[in-house]
């Protein structure tokens, strides 16, 4: 009952909590290691023992590694491999020597500082990524070599688990010889793969998604167990198995069938964490550890900048990149206690640093503000820059926005040897663009200066692709109002927009989603069982109705009950339209064959 109660209590506060945490922009690792710390012995001690706890938790350790396993297609490490293997190394390698460095001279021996220099340089990937994500910065610069120093980070720690015992002073017992771990992971590696392969063909014959979780949770489980006999780590075990499968027809299923115990396991993880943490060093070593914590954080923060820039780059995303990996890792906690439990630090010492780890993801949030103002603050400093000036001659066409949409007009004008004036108003874009070999001038076209700088005088058409879309509608109007000549092509981003610029005359304007929706639902109709020639039909009567629709909502699209009386009525008609269209294709058909 008491272990229920526990259980009930940390889902609770986690439920509570955690949300808190990740609005507030503080991560959700740190919710849970806050929730650990609340209902540990040092909060409301409703758990007075977090030992047995951790143990259990770790399972969400070992799940993690068994999906990291999973995303280690070869194709897709041999794509990654200069920014894991060269990045990821230097930064591990660099860090740790200076961590390592640091610690012999606080006091450690060189075994000992080795191995907390190697476990320290180690970033939390469970908070970086989703933060990363969150922000929406995994797809620039300093977000995938992020992502490519946590996976070679993670890697490592495989050989880390395995080499941690070597350090320390304790001896392997007959049945845990390194040679015996060794050869379970040769047998492994040759027969495991045919072998889950048949295990999970044979389930799959079953059709149900409860053995599928079952067999995926008995691989996992039965591999780890296996390597620990072996007198490696459960981790090892875990991180094998799901590189076997990682180019299996079965990855996805099992994936996510896996998703649900990891998230789960992995945040109870934390919670055991902040339970174990020991705040009496807080107390009784307060600046010892605020210097340590300190300490780290610069100590990894500027030897990665330094690093980062010594390889090229810009000082910005050395900045943000130094910022975001600057905390100690999740697996520090697992490692923390391999050192200890192996005779490689003492009991204080290993509690000192998982302190300290747990204080420098406390701070992490804090960090990336730190970098957000600083950009701010590059920026103000920064004088904005001028607008391109543009070419003398005029061309026929003007396109005004050059990202997806505008891009591939101006590549098919280009194929067919028609020149063109391409105006963006992102410096970024217009620099990335360039080096890929297209003409493209930096410029707002909302500003009427520009436009007539542009020649738009001289065009015959102006093609409107931009992605904002009130600054669509301002350079619409000024195109509309100065050079009523020129006939406009616009884009739109969904029906305000359209409606908006057909508001100004403007009556060549598509749907940026339509085209490629229309064709979707063809495609659809015609895995229905639709003859191809009538789902065109009805694809195309659907086209003329919503055009037609769209025509008689402008005027009403400021009342909003008669808008949706009116698109109430218009799904009636459609409905109407389509049965006409089926009929009429029926006959023709009969008509053929009679």
């Amino acid at each position: 009952m008491q272990s229920l109660t526990t259980f009930a209590a940390l889902l609770l506060a986690s439920v509570l909590l955690v949300p808190i945490f990740k609005r507030a922009g503080l991560g959700t690792v740190l919710g849970y290691l806050a929730v650990g710390v609340l209902i540990g012995p040092f909060g409301v001690k409703l758990v007075r023992d977090p030992d047995n706890l951790l143990h259990t938790a770790e399972l969400g350790v070992v799940l993690l590694l068994f999906v990291i396993g999973l995303e280690l297609k070869p194709s897709r490490l041999w794509a990654l491999r200069r920014s894991v293997f060269g990045l990821g190394a230097l930064q591990l390698f660099g860090v740790a020597a200076a961590l390592a460095g640091a610690g012999r001279y606080l006091g450690l021996s060189w075994p000992a500082a080795t191995v907390v220099g190697i476990i320290l340089a180690l970033s939390s990937t469970a908070f970086v990524l989703p933060t990363l994500a969150e922000r929406r910065e995994l797809s620039t610069r300093h977000g995938r070599e992020a992502f490519a120093i946590l996976l070679f980070q993670d890697l490592s720690v495989i050989p880390l688990l395995a080499l941690i015992p070597l350090f320390g002073t304790g001896r392997p017992t007959a049945l845990t010889h390194p040679a015996v771990g060794l050869g379970l992971l040769a047998v492994v590696a040759v027969i495991g793969r045919p072998t889950l392969d048949m295990l999970f063909r044979h389930v799959a014959r079953v059709n149900s998604r409860e053995m599928f979780t079952a067999a995926a949770l008995a691989t996992v489980l039965g591999l780890a167990l296996l390597m620990q006999a072996g007198g490696l780590s459960m981790s090892l075990g875990a991180f094998v198995a799901g590189v076997l499968l990682a180019d299996s027809e079965f990855r996805h299923e099992l994936e996510a069938a896996i998703a649900p115990f990891q998230g789960l396991l992995l945040g109870l993880f934390f919670m055991a964490v902040g339970m174990s943490t020991n705040l009496d060093l807080l107390v009784k070593f307060p600046w010892q550890i605020a210097q340590l914590t300190a300490g780290l954080i610069v100590v990894k923060g500027v030897v990665l900048f330094v690093l980062r820039r010594l390889v090229g780059g810009t000082t910005g995303d050395a900045r943000l990149l130094a910022l975001a990996l600057a905390q100690g890792g999740e697996f520090a906690f697992v490692l923390f206690d391999a050192a200890q439990s192996f005779r490689v630090l003492g009991e204080v010492q290993a509690d000192k640093l998982t302190l300290v780890v747990a204080l420098s993801m406390a701070v992490s949030p804090l960090l990336l503000m730190f970098g957000d103002w600083l950009a701010r603050a590059d920026k103000k400093n920064v004088p904005p820059r001028a607008f391109d000036e543009m070419p003398e001659d005029g061309s026929e066409v003007v396109i005004a926005g050059f990202g997806r949409v505008g891009q591939i007009v101006g590549r098919l004008l280009l194929a067919r040897g028609v020149s063109f004036t391409a105006l963006d108003s992102d410096a970024g874009q217009v620099d990335t663009v360039r080096r890929f070999g297209l003409k493209v001038f930096y410029g707002d076209a909302a500003h009427l200066d520009l436009l007539h700088a542009a020649q738009v005088g001289q065009a015959k058409v102006f093609v409107l692709a931009i992605d904002d879309v009130e600054a669509s509608l301002r350079t619409a109007e000024l195109v509309r109002k100065h050079f009523p000549h020129v006939q406009i092509v616009a884009r739109a981003r969904n029906r305000f927009h359209a409606s908006r610029l057909m508001d100004l005359g403007i009556e060549r304007q598509i749907r940026e989603a339509l085209p490629s929706s229309l064709e979707m639902a063809k495609w659809t109709l015609e895995l229905l069982n639709e003859p191809p020639a009538l789902a065109e039909q009805m694809v195309n009567r659907f086209a003329r109705h919503d055009a037609e629709v769209l025509a008689r909502q402008q005027a009403i699209g400021h009342d909003e009950h008669k808008l949706i009386q009116s698109s109430l009525e218009a799904r009636e008609e459609l409905a109407q339209v389509l049965e006409e269209a089926r009929v009429a294709f029926t006959r023709k058909g009969r008509g053929a064959t009679s």
